[in-house]
């Protein structure tokens, strides 16, 4: 076997790998990258994530206006497919085509704290790296379950990757994966059934924004089940039946979504020293730091597993090798979030129940989605903004948007509240008419 060396070893082709290999290849740095998947190219989110998942929100929402709803998902699909193969080839010939860098498919494994094994479809090599960084990702977790094999329950990579439209759909599990997939298969006219364990309905947000989701996905014909703990499943001729503790599903698909694990399992993690946290994932330090010369990055690390967490991780990283050294997990002091439901569910800072449970004096701004100009305009008027504001010092503290174009506009909330842009400030704000943007004169108006 041939041995290799390396200034820098990446282990997986995802947001935070891909991007600190051409910095570092930009600064004079050899970088060997390592994907085990030539369909991974680029990662999860462009692949498996976020860009396909979006794209059928949108085409689904488009299907509304059709009366061939299967063949508008078949299409649909046709160019999911297009979308994602195209961006696949552009990131890896984006990154390929570099000097300095060399992309290998094949798996990796570690021999010792800078030795990995390499194996590709021409055979195996040591690699002798100065800096390995590991950037695997995470799958969807599954049930163990009798029945849990057969062929029509999908994780949610296979459900982005249907043939044919099910004329029902079962979800398993009430998290926020399973809201996306409930809205883009019921806009294609799929019936949609989620089934959630526990016994509180998105428990961790404010109840009376989880009552206006209720509301939304009833208003779409989902169902939403509480206190469903799967038994197992009964495949059928036609469809497959979840057993549960509150009664019998049938569905000609079935989505199991109860969360991620992390992809460490073949990597002999424990030749290099690195350890793993109770839940599996590696353990690192506010530096992202694994071993000595050993960083994690991505969805692998166990922080909120969001493509632009892993683009924080890279930068983070970056700082150790090209920077100054000072850039730790811990200056996340505020990360926003968004649930491409329809529409859009998005956060950020403290929600009331946080705010009643800081001791801070705060008071609760509201705005229903309906009294917005543009919300009718664009016919989508569940929902409802929130912020919780300082009584003493104005600032913002935290905001729930539940109406259109919450993903947009949560970003300006979070840079008010990092530079500390008091409530009046955007009480008071010039905005453009008919937008979103312009309800936040409303929701800081006096109470």
């Amino acid at each position: 076997m041939t041995t290799r060396s390396i200034s820098h070893l990446i282990i997986g082709f995802g947001k935070a790998g891909k991007t600190l290999a051409a910095d570092l290849a930009k600064h004079g740095e050899s970088v060997i990258l390592v994907e085990q998947s030539a369909a991974m190219y680029g990662g999860t989110c462009i692949n498996i994530g976020c860009i396909p998942s979006k794209l059928l929100l949108v085409e689904g929402e488009k299907s509304a206006r059709l009366t061939d709803k299967s063949a508008a998902f078949q299409a649909a699909m046709q160019r999911r497919e297009q979308l994602t193969t195209a961006l696949r080839a552009a990131n890896y010939n984006k990154l390929a085509t570099i000097p300095g860098v060399e992309v290998l498919t094949g798996t990796a494994r570690f021999l010792s704290p800078n030795v990995v094994e390499v194996s590709t479809e021409d055979g195996a090599c040591q690699i002798e790296a100065e800096r390995i960084y590991i950037n695997t990702g995470a799958r969807p977790a599954t049930l163990a379950l009798e029945g849990a094999d057969d062929k029509r329950i999908y994780d949610s990579t296979g459900l982005l990757q249907l043939d044919s439209l099910p004329a029902r759909l079962v979800i398993v599990g009430g998290g926020y994966i399973s809201l996306e997939f409930a809205c883009m298969y019921a806009a294609f006219g799929t019936e949609v059934t989620i089934l959630e364990q526990g016994d509180t309905f998105l428990a961790r947000e404010d109840r009376d924004v989880a009552e206006a989701m209720l509301a939304m996905l009833a208003d779409r014909g989902v169902k939403v089940v509480l206190q469903a703990d799967t038994k197992r499943f009964v495949p059928g001729e036609e469809a497959v039946t979840v057993v549960t503790s509150q009664g019998e599903y049938a569905a000609e698909a079935v989505l199991v979504a109860i969360g991620r694990r992390p992809n460490v399992e073949a990597l002999h993690l424990e030749a290099a020293g690195v350890q793993l946290t109770p839940r599996g994932f590696i353990q690192t330090d506010e530096y992202l730091r694994a071993a000595p010369n050993i960083w994690a990055m991505g969805d692998v690390v166990g922080s909120p597993q969001f493509t632009y967490v892993s683009l924080d991780d890279y930068r983070i990283v970056r700082d150790q090798i090209l920077g100054e050294g000072k850039r730790t997990t811990e200056d996340r002091l505020l990360l926003p979030t968004s649930v491409f439901t329809t529409p859009a569910l998005a956060q950020v800072g403290m929600t009331e129940t946080m705010a009643a449970a800081s001791g801070r004096p705060y008071e609760v701004k509201r705005l229903q989605t309906v009294a917005i100009p543009k919300a009718k305009v664009l016919g989508e008027t569940h929902g409802l903004l929130k912020a919780i504001v300082d009584t003493e010092t104005g600032l913002i503290l935290g905001a729930t948007l539940f109406c259109p174009e919450a993903h947009e506009l949560i970003n300006l909330l979070k840079l008010a509240m990092d530079h500390q842009i008091p409530a009046e400030a955007l009480r008071t704000q010039i905005f453009t008419h008919p937008t979103i943007a312009e309800a936040l004169n409303d929701l800081f108006a006096p109470n």
